[in-house]
């Protein structure tokens, strides 16, 4: 009967026993995602600018970006080497994305004052949709000008502004040398539309705002701000 009852158990095989001991993987294990070497920065530059909108410039770590775009943590510093080199392709990026935002709505302008109004309100409306990357784009203490994406980036940049206020001044701006009333209509204008930019993303703008007739909105008062001839006459010597 002893004989029997063994010949009627069931053997467990070491295989099974093995691999039913083995501790369970936890759920909240990322799983690496499968990029190509250059779809993998690419990957990562998307990753930095959702974390920079959602948790601001002190929540964006090298870390925090390979754990967004679920990668090792090691291959933000392989594509980018510190944080400042990533700051800085991520501010090229913005700098694209802010050209081509003016561009797009110039090229949508059907009259001159539509022409005239376009770049500074689309230069308003892409700070609004996304503050985070407009705010590095300009922090030039956190970045490094010599990579070459961001100085052409920024550089285009430039060259747009110089371009605008060439056509309204009715005369070619050489972009490597400005007269003196050149480079004032320039920092004017930037001065004016940057300005503005920040005093509304900073929400220093409600006690005008509160004084306006009803319904006023600060699109309505940027327009104005542009529009207004300049009054009064500067004072004798």
């Amino acid at each position: 009967m002893a004989k029997s009852e063994t010949a009627r158990r069931p053997r467990t095989s070491k295989k099974t026993s093995s691999a039913s001991s083995a501790p369970p993987r936890t759920a909240s294990a990322k799983t690496e995602a499968p990029y190509h070497h250059g779809a993998l920065r690419e990957a990562l530059l998307q990753a930095a600018e959702r974390v920079l909108e959602r948790d601001g410039l002190s929540g964006l770590t090298l870390r925090a970006v390979a754990r967004e775009a679920g990668v090792s943590h090691a291959a933000p510093t392989h594509h980018f080497g510190d944080l400042t080199g990533l700051l800085s392709e991520l501010a090229a990026v913005g700098f694209r994305q802010f050209n081509a935002a003016m561009a797009s709505s110039c090229d949508a302008a059907t009259t001159p004052m539509e022409r005239a109004l376009a770049r500074p309100k689309a230069y308003v409306a892409y700070a609004q949709a996304h503050p985070g990357m407009y705010g590095i784009m300009f922090r030039t203490e956190r970045l490094d000008y010599s990579r070459p994406s961001l100085h052409e980036a920024a550089e285009a940049s430039f060259a747009g502004l110089a371009n605008a206020i060439g056509m309204m001044r009715q005369e070619q701006i050489s972009e490597d040398s400005l007269t003196l009333n050149q480079g004032a209509a320039i920092a004017r204008a930037w001065s004016m539309v940057h300005g503005f930019t920040m005093l509304l993303l900073d929400g220093r703008l409600e006690d005008i705002m509160g004084r306006l007739p009803e319904g006023t909105t600060p699109e309505r008062l940027f327009e104005a701000m542009l529009t207004a001839p300049m009054s009064g006459k500067l004072p004798g010597p």
